[in-house]
Formats: C-alpha cells, sequence, structure tokens
C-alpha cells in the first residue's frame, strides 16, 4: 500500500466551505463518488481543512494507476457531474502546474527514518 498526499484550495467563502464540508459529511458523498474511487484501487482517503487548504491523504493498492483513474473519471458522467459541483468551491493552490488540480506532496521527513 502507498500513502498519497495531495493539495487543493477552498474558494475563501464560508458559505463555499460549509457546503463543501457538508458534501463530504458522513454518509454524504454519492454512491457513484465512492464506488469510483474504490474500485480504482484506492483503499483509504481522508480530507482535512485548514483554512482554505485541503489536504487530502490517500492510502492506495500497488496497483493503483492515477493515469487510468483520471481516464476512466473523464468517461464516467457521475464523476463529471460531481467534479462540476466541486468546481464551484475549489481552486489549484499557487504552486499547481497548468491543467493540475489536486496538487501532489513530496514527503520530506519521516520519524522513522531518524535515529
Amino acid at each position: 500500500m502507498a500513502r498519497q498526499v495531495l493539495l487543493l484550495d477552498v474558494v475563501d467563502d464560508p458559505a463555499a466551505i460549509a457546503r463543501y464540508e457538508a458534501w463530504h459529511a458522513a454518509g454524504a458523498l454519492p454512491p457513484a463518488i465512492g464506488r469510483s474511487i474504490r474500485s480504482a484501487g484506492i483503499e483509504a482517503m481522508e480530507i482535512y481543512r485548514s483554512g482554505t487548504r485541503l489536504v487530502m491523504v490517500m492510502e492506495t493498492a500497488a496497483w493503483f494507476d492515477p493515469a487510468a483513474k483520471a481516464a476512466a473519471d473523464a468517461a464516467d458522467p457521475d464523476v463529471q457531474a460531481w467534479e462540476t459541483l466541486m468546481a464551484t468551491v475549489q481552486h489549484p493552490v499557487p504552486s499547481a502546474s497548468p491543467g493540475e488540480k489536486w496538487t501532489t506532496t513530496a514527503r520530506i521527513f519521516a520519524l522513522d527514518e531518524q535515529p
């Protein structure tokens, strides 16, 4: 299993933040979106927020392929509808590459690698 940590910003507006959190509350995720995530090999996913910064932590199967997930999402009308809804309250972090939504991070520290 691999861990991936990604960053995204939510619009700096209390109402937008409240909508985003409501859409991600326990039991609120549309079933088709959960199926899409799980079938791609994403075994665990959590999103944290500090101010307007979102941090997604994913645990993925060894066979997880981000490009295959992106292609499957592009062909899935339910995922596209969800992404259109999310786009109303999200925007890439300033360091994102053109066209990048969730920005990948690089691990720079691990306690278990320290004396």
